[in-house]
């Protein structure tokens, strides 16, 4: 099958062929060769008495068959010599090959001037054999010409042994060919010549192995100058590189150009240039490629031809980072020399590294905690709040500090040495168990205390046991001072309950507050200071009002039912500032009488016998917002409403903005059996202080009591390692104001009214939580893919720093407040509640119906404070519903107990969308005050003298030759214009329209103060 002198039948055949000559040059087929002739070639001449076939010798004196023709005596020559036809084979393009000798005209005697010494050769191209005995076939007309053929050398005359001299050798092509074959014809007209012999052929590429690809015999093109596509088969055991795979033959018959490649194999190594040999057993390939086969790492082997990677012997193995050259490992030996030093209710351990690391590096440790019964026979995993420092797993140091453990316990410690492949062993890891039992220690901190109730001159609390009593709890102890006068010697009550009565207070007083207990082995700390506050007489006098038909009603009935009072408490923080009773008594906390309610945000119901009270804000199931600047430690918040995320779930990849306290960034979270999601990253920047790390945490510890639609979603939080990160879904569309600006005019009313709801909705959610978000903007409020709206940026440390990213003012009581949305109560008196929230909510509708425009344009801040103070109200927007600017005007009603709630904005907002004919009626501009409550980036219609002037002052003087070339050539002009009349003379941009129509109503509204300015 693979016989050298036939033609390959396969792929196998072709490449063994090709091995042996590797790099032949072109290749040619012979169509026609007259030198191998040996009777008569049977050519047709025309005529008769021209051309004449004889026999004779080549200059090798080999016999030959020529042609030959010297009627150089007779003028008008026009002798034809027509080949028998040709079969083209495929053939595009034809070369002919001819020998020749030509006599020397000036050699012969009396030759007359019509003697040549050249021919023309032509082609005729047809499908079939064709007739040649009419005259008319053998004019030029028939015939395409090739060339004249003229000879390189003549003769003049033969030698004695008959032997031409001066043999001529010419080759010419012709082409394209595409009819099944062609003639040859010679054309005499005057010459004395022999023609010795012809041979006709066509070249082609060679099939050659290059690149480790095949490509096959290619037929070059139809013309000398054209490029014919190979495509080419790796050879086997190889695998393409790079594709397609190609050649390009040119008209020579030669390969050029070569594009892309092929490689052996995995498991095959290159031989002799185009051969992809296996690698024998032991050695191995673990890659596609030009390298060579290599030997099997340490502690492997390959027993196979071609093995792509060698496998590890009995007690060895490979991790999934290493690579197929690494060294095949073992798993480490135990740890040793364990040492255990117990201190109360903690203990180090200490340990020296295990004998054996097998070969590698990557050993760490891990802990295994188990707290036992005093007969050891049972053990259960630790408690969740045992710390263990620096880590509970992969320690790569040789020593762990364990604390929070239980007082008079046994503990069973197991210290784990692993490596990277240990997971790979079916056997245990490698262990060393240490037992230790904890001694005495005095009891954990009380977490919170609650306030009972309250008189004017007393206050009742109670509070948990600990959450580590560290023994029976003998007793507790209590110490108090007056808030304000922390100077004063503060007093020390005992109580063998966790219940206290605090007696001979004064009336209206906030007192400090701390408790500690004691057992056997001492007192434990102090808990942080708490603020409580007994009644004033008019307070004590009201409560007793109301409860006195409680009393009566009771002992008409025979039953006498003790009703505690509902007294005010509050968890005060050494850290903050308050300033005046204001600020103090936003952060009070409410309880119900009766049963207490937890500060804890999962116990929520209140079980009053009367029903909730008035004051509590929310309804039974509802969580209360908790400050976590209440805690003494803010991170002690941060660990109950923020969750931990290990950081190597997280992934970053874009930065996407600037916070205050560093960079935000675009990227993925992927925790554990949950798919992968983006997520916003805020970032702590380096060089923080422990005041800043707080603050930047503590707005996690506020965004995680929060869960609702509208309301941005926390994910957690990364502590643990740097940076320091608080993760949050991500919201594609960004800031809601440069959102609508970007997107000016694109949205229906009833979108925008839906965006509204749903900032609405979610403002209702933090009322109803008793939470105060003090910054409501549309710069604070983020859009997702939906167009859902979520309210955001619940940092509270703005308020207290400065915060230069937008307008503020400082008010005489202190810290930073952005003028343009908040309510004039909480400018002039600090005073915050949900109703401030809701006249920065009308402000955020007004943005949204603008589409992001600035509030007030660029009236400075006190400019501001003044026309609010002098009832001036924001005009609707350019198209503004008139029942959307009546619900914004009444979220402005100055007396804030006549604004709407958030449950009201919100049912209003649902009736505008079920009926959307109520939004059909548009707003107009209304008549405003005085020209200083105006918007201060219009000028005052008496000092601008004209169009351009106006236009100038506006920003807009791009479009003056609109203006007056379309007759609006003064301001009275001006304020009668329309939108029509902008987009009539080519104020296309939406965005400019509506700056443009909002100044033209400036102007309206001077001129309706101001009627004699018109003249």
């Amino acid at each position: 099958a693979c016989d050298s002198r036939r033609k390959p039948q396969n792929l196998s055949c072709l490449l063994t062929s090709l091995s042996l000559f590797p790099s032949r040059g072109p290749a040619a087929e012979t169509l026609m060769d007259t030198r191998t002739a040996t009777a008569e070639l049977g050519w047709t001449a025309y005529p008769a008495s021209g051309w004449e076939e004889v026999s004779g010798y080549d200059e090798n004196l080999n016999t030959i068959r020529t042609y030959q023709v010297c009627n150089v005596f007779e003028p008008s020559q026009n002798n034809w010599l027509l080949t028998t036809f040709i079969e083209r084979r495929g053939a595009q393009r034809v070369y002919a090959e001819m020998r020749f000798t030509v006599r020397d005209c000036s050699s012969i005697p009396n030759v007359p001037g019509s003697c040549k010494e050249t021919f023309n050769l032509y082609y005729y191209e047809t499908d079939a054999v064709i007739a040649t005995k009419g005259s008319a076939f053998w004019m030029e007309a028939p015939y395409l010409k090739v060339d004249t053929i003229a000879a390189d050398e003549s003769f003049s005359q033969v030698d004695f042994g008959g032997r031409l001299m001066k043999v001529n050798t010419e080759v010419r092509s012709f082409g394209p060919l595409s009819r099944s074959g062609f003639y040859l014809a010679f054309q005499d007209y005057g010459a004395c010549m022999s023609l010795l012999s012809v041979r006709v052929f066509f070249k082609r590429c060679p099939s050659v192995v290059q690149n480790f690809a095949i490509f096959p015999e290619t037929m070059t093109g139809a013309e000398s100058t054209s490029l014919v596509i190979a495509r080419g088969v790796c050879i086997p055991n190889s695998e393409e590189v790079d594709v397609p795979i190609k050649l390009y033959c040119n008209g020579d018959g030669e390969w050029m150009v070569p594009i892309g490649s092929c490689t052996c194999k995995a498991g095959y190594e290159p031989d002799n240039g185009n051969v992809c040999r296996a690698c024998p057993p032991g050695t191995f390939k673990s890659s596609q490629g030009a390298g060579l086969c290599q030997q099997c790492p340490p502690n492997s082997r390959s027993a196979v031809e071609a093995a792509t990677i060698c496998i590890c012997r009995n007690g060895y193995y490979r991790s999934d980072m290493d690579l197929p050259e690494a060294s095949c490992t073992s798993v480490p030996s135990g740890p040793r020399n364990v040492i255990s030093v117990v201190n109360e209710t903690s203990v180090v351990l200490e340990w020296n590294p295990p004998r054996e690391t097998g070969a590698r590096e990557d050993v760490v440790y891990n802990i295994i905690c188990k707290k036992c019964r005093a007969d050891r026979r049972t053990c259960s995993p630790c408690d969740d709040n045992v710390e263990f420092v620096p880590r509970q797993l992969g320690l790569t140091e040789t020593r762990v500090f364990i604390s929070n453990l239980w007082a008079h316990t046994p503990y069973t410690f197991e210290i784990q040495a692993v490596n990277g492949v240990t997971s790979k062993s079916p056997y245990p890891a490698q262990q060393v168990t240490v037992n230790i039992t904890t001694n005495q220690a005095a009891p954990s901190i009380v977490p919170i205390m609650h306030q009972v109730s309250s008189t004017m001159n007393s206050i009742t609390l109670s509070w948990p046991q600990p959450e580590q009593p560290n023994g029976i709890i003998l007793d507790y102890e209590l110490r108090y001072s007056e808030k304000d006068h922390p100077e004063s010697n503060s007093s020390v009550v005992r109580s063998q309950t966790n219940t206290v009565r605090l007696e001979g207070l004064k009336p209206g007083t906030v007192y400090e507050v701390q408790v500690r207990a004691r057992t056997v082995a001492g007192f434990g700390r102090y808990s942080g200071k708490m603020c409580f506050q007994t009644l004033t007489d008019d307070e004590y006098k009201s409560e007793l009002r109301e409860q006195l038909p409680l009393i009566a009603g009771s002992a008409a009935a025979g039953v006498v039912l003790v009703v505690s009072l509902v007294a005010i408490s509050i968890v005060c923080s050494r850290k903050r500032a308050y300033i005046k009773e204001t600020i103090y008594s936003d952060k009070l906390q409410h309880y119900s009488t009766g049963r207490e309610l937890s500060l804890r945000p999962d116990v929520t119901n209140c079980h009053s016998p009367a029903g909730c009270p008035a004051h509590f804000p929310g309804s039974p199931g509802m969580k209360i917002y908790i400050d976590p600047f209440t805690y003494e430690d803010p991170n002690e918040a941060v660990r109950e409403f923020a969750k931990e995320i290990d950081v190597s779930c997280v992934k970053i990849e874009e930065v996407i903005g600037a916070g205050e306290f560093g960079e935000v960034y675009k990227g993925r979270l992927k925790l554990p059996g949950k798919r992968e999601l983006y997520v916003a990253i805020k970032t702590l920047k380096a060089g923080y202080s422990e005041k800043q790390r707080r603050d930047f945490l503590s707005e996690a510890s506020i965004m995680g009591q929060f869960d609702h639609p509208n309301i941005i979603r926390l994910e957690g939080v990364v502590t643990k390692s740097r940076p320091v990160m608080i993760i949050t879904e991500f919201m594609e569309n960004g800031a809601l104001d440069s959102f609508l600006r970007q997107n000016d005019g694109q949205f229906t009313v009833i979108q925008l009214v839906g965006m509204m709801r749903g900032i609405a909705a979610g403002m209702k959610y933090l009322a109803e939580m008793n939470y105060v978000h003090r910054d409501l903007a549309a710069r604070n409020i983020l859009v997702n893919s939906n167009l859902v709206c979520k309210v955001s940026d619940f940092g509270l440390s703005r308020y207290l720093q400065d915060d230069t990213s937008d307008p503020t003012y400082t008010s005489s009581l202190g810290g930073k407040i952005p003028v343009r949305w908040t309510a004039p109560e909480a400018i002039a008196y600090r005073k915050f509640t949900s109703a401030s929230d809701v006249w920065s909510y009308g402000i955020v509708m007004w943005e949204v119906m603008s589409f992001g425009e600035r509030p007030y344009w660029d009236m400075s801040n006190q400019d501001v404070i003044n026309a609010i103070e002098q009832d001036y109200r924001l005009p609707p927007p350019m198209d503004c519903p008139t029942a959307l600017h009546q619900l914004m005007l009444d979220c402005w009603q100055k007396d804030r107990n006549a604004r709407p709630k958030f449950t009201d904005i919100v049912n209003t907002l649902d009736k505008m969308i079920r009926n959307p004919a109520s939004l059909k009626a548009v707003a107009t501009i209304t008549a405003v005050p005085s020209q200083p409550l105006l918007d201060r980036s219009v000028p005052d219609f008496t000092a601008v003298t004209s169009v351009e002037d106006w236009l100038g002052a506006i920003k807009m003087t791009q479009y003056r030759d609109n203006f007056l070339s379309s007759g609006f050539t003064s301001l009275p002009l001006v304020a009668q214009m329309t939108s029509e009349d902008l987009l009539r003379i080519g104020v296309t941009l939406a965005g400019h329209q509506k700056k443009i129509l909002n100044h033209v109503h400036s102007i309206q509204a001077q001129m309706t103060q101001s009627p004699t300015a018109m003249a």
